[in-house]
Formats: structure tokens, sequence, C-alpha cells
């Protein structure tokens, strides 16, 4: 609105300027008697009117058109320079939202990734796990029933130790013709099958006692004391016979009755 006004108001004053040079004109027609230009067929007074009127229209185009036309392409081409660097920023901010979203990608396959990796690595543990758990019950059980056979084994052995006693007392008297000390023969038996050889005595460390018949009490203390050594393990195996076989970490003494006879039997052939 104000621009309006302010074209009204210059309207106003162009109108009151021609206005004003009306008395100029006609002035200059009457000068023009007195002009030179007039022998050379020049009107002064419509040059001048020409001039002036080219002037005014020259003003007035350069100031309603010219100057309008330049602002309005000044604003638009403002507004199209704006609009460039607004995509140009809305590119480059697509640009980083891509490369944010690639980025956050590519962490999610690096997690996910990650996570089967541990799930993987987890479960194989798993499996190893439950795997060394089965073997270790396989084992357990194994060797309960390794145990259990064995104490039923050497119970049949004392049971069947006793029974030889009897059995060696009989023969014996029938033998000799004559009735044998049951507890001298016992004696016999027990030195028969707990006897330790004199190379084994004195030996320290951990030491085994393999015996052919399961060793009483009395009989074990006594391999103690004669084999030197606290760490005593004993157990049985009927296949030598008779005698004892004494293991350390360092020596074997074998004083079996199997050895026995196989060296025997080598020197007879």
């Amino acid at each position: 609105m104000r621009k309006t006004q302010l074209n009204t108001r210059f309207l106003l004053v162009v109108l009151a300027v021609m206005l004003s040079v009306a008395p100029i004109v006609s002035a200059a027609e009457e000068a023009v008697a007195e002009s030179p230009l007039t022998p050379l067929g020049i009107n002064a007074g419509l040059l001048f009117v020409h001039t002036f009127n080219f002037l005014l229209v020259a003003f007035l185009l350069t100031f309603l058109l010219w100057r309008p036309a330049v602002n309005f392409l000044d604003a638009r081409a403002a507004k199209i320079q704006k609009g460039l660097e607004d995509a140009q920023q809305a590119a480059k901010a697509r640009e980083n939202a891509e490369q944010e979203a690639e980025q956050i990608l590519a962490k999610a396959r690096a997690d996910v990734n990650k996570l089967m990796e541990e799930a993987r690595q987890r479960g194989e543990e798993l499996v190893k796990q439950a795997q060394a758990q089965a073997r270790a019950e396989a084992e357990k059980i194994k060797s309960d029933a390794r145990a259990e056979a064995e104490m039923q084994r050497n119970a049949e052995l004392a049971g069947l130790r006793d029974k030889v006693i009897d059995i060696s007392v009989a023969v014996a008297g029938r033998i000799l013709g004559e009735t044998i000390d049951s507890k001298k023969q016992a004696a016999l038996v027990s030195d028969f099958f707990s006897k330790v050889p004199a190379e084994a005595r004195n030996l320290g460390g951990k030491v085994e006692v393999i015996s052919a018949m399961p060793l009483s009490e009395a009989e074990q203390k006594n391999a103690k004391s004669t084999l030197g050594a606290e760490d005593v393990v004993f157990s049985v195996d009927p296949a030598i016979l008779g005698g004892v076989i004494v293991r350390s970490s360092d020596k074997i003494v074998d004083g079996s009755v199997r050895s026995g006879l196989s060296s025997l039997a080598a020197r007879l052939n």
C-alpha cells in the first residue's frame, strides 16, 4: 500500500512538472524566430520539448519499470540462491543421514554377528560340558562297577582263602599221617600269600603291593612295616598265584609264585 502511495505521489509530481513545462514550451516557440537554428530548418522549441519528453520518459521508465524489474530479478535471484543453498544443505543432510543409517546398519550387523558367534561358542561350550559330564559319569559308573566287582571278587577270594587253609591242612595231614596244627598251617598260608621279598624292603615314596589273595589287616600292617613306606596301596591279582609284587615309582620287585614258576620252567628248558 505504501508503494502505491509513492507511485501516486510520483505521478502527481510528473503531472505538475508537465504543466510547468507548458509555459516554457510557449516561450520556446516565441523564441524560435530569434533562434540561430531557424535558418537551418530546426525548430528549437520542438527540439527542446522532444528532448525534455525523452528525458522524462526515460526517467519514468527507469523509476517505474527498470528499478522494480531489477529489484524483482534481484529478489528472485536471491530466492533461487537461497533455494539452491537449502537444496545443498538438504542434500548434505540426506547424505549425512544415509551415512548415519549405514553406520547404524553396519553396527547392527556387527552386533548380530557378535551375538551369533557368542551363541555358537556358548553352544559349543555347552556341548563340550555335556560331553565331559557324560564321560565323567560314564567313567564313574565304570569305576564304581570295577570297584564293586573288585570288592565282590576280593570277598569271594577271602572266603576261598579260608577253604584253601582247610584243604591244605587236610592234605598235609594225609601226607604226613599226622594232624598238623591249624594255626601253624594258617601262618604258612599267610606267609605264602603275603611274604614281602627282601629286595623290596625299605622302599620310600608311594608303593603298591599286589597279592593273589586279599591280605588281612595284620598282613597289611606287617607288609607296611617290612617295606618301611607310609603310603602303601594294596590290590589283588589272582593270576600271580601267590607271593606279592611290590611296585614303586622307580622299582618293581616281583616275588610272585607265577614269576618263580616261569623262572623254573626257563631253567628246565
